[in-house]
């Protein structure tokens, strides 16, 4: 899922995202690519697990709210999607991420452990969302996400922050990421010791380290993803 061109940044007040019924007829067309696509990937991580995750397959953005869909989906697919470069027209990946600073101003991200889909790459905490993210109602609860993720990869709760109204969006190709700034009252030196002491109690924890980002020349183009690059230019600019 790269992009070629710049990806832009949006201030959005509200996302409303809701869960639709339905297949997704690109996956049903390369449903043998995806099974050998998978297999190679478990074959180098045996931890991979093929759950259900939601893929965008609508969106409408009317000044600073966006709308759309999301359909389930099976994990071989999504990271098929992913890895082919996003070749469904109209598709896309949409997530959201916990923006987390600390009270000194160094952004916190997490680098990623070596069993997961994306390990060695730096982001903030995030996940793809999926079937526990949905309200009864259909609708996309993005801000629990941020927030359940936040919790399950560095042990941070909502109870120790203080988390910002409206979203960062920021579009890259197939890619939508949402940052919810998510602000600690702890120093940087104080943040990553909690941090550590929590991913040191887990048996495996989702994270290998973690990273500072202080000024522009803190940003890794060789670990972290173009919109994260973006995004931390403009908050640090």
């Amino acid at each position: 899922m790269h992009s070629t061109t710049e990806p832009r940044l949006l201030t959005l007040r509200e996302v409303d995202l809701r869960l639709v019924d339905g297949v997704w007829p690109w996956a049903e067309a390369n449903r043998a690519a995806i099974e050998a696509h998978w297999a190679a990937l478990t074959a180098a991580n045996p931890a991979l697990f093929n759950g259900r995750v939601l893929v965008m397959r609508q969106r409408e953005i009317d000044g600073e709210v966006m709308t759309g869909q999301v359909i389930a989906v099976d994990y071989a697919s999504f990271l098929a999607m992913r890895d082919f470069g996003a070749p469904d027209p109209g598709t896309g990946n949409c997530f959201a991420m916990a923006a987390l600073r600390s009270a000194d101003g160094a952004y916190v991200l997490g680098v990623m452990g070596s069993h997961t889909a994306n390990a060695g790459r730096v982001y903030f905490p995030a996940g793809t969302p999926d079937m526990s993210d949905v309200l009864p109602d259909g609708r996309l609860d993005l801000l629990g996400s941020v927030t359940r993720e936040l919790a399950e990869e560095t042990g941070i709760t909502p109870d120790d922050v203080t988390i910002e109204e409206g979203w960062t969006a920021v579009f890259e190709g197939a890619r939508v990421a949402l940052m919810r700034i998510v602000r600690s009252p702890l120093s940087a030196a104080e943040l990553v010791g909690r941090i550590e002491r929590f991913l040191a109690s887990e048996e495996q924890p989702e994270l290998a380290g973690l990273k500072l980002v202080r000024r522009a020349a803190d940003i890794d183009t060789a670990t972290m993803p173009l919109f994260l690059q973006h995004y931390l230019r403009h908050v640090l600019a």
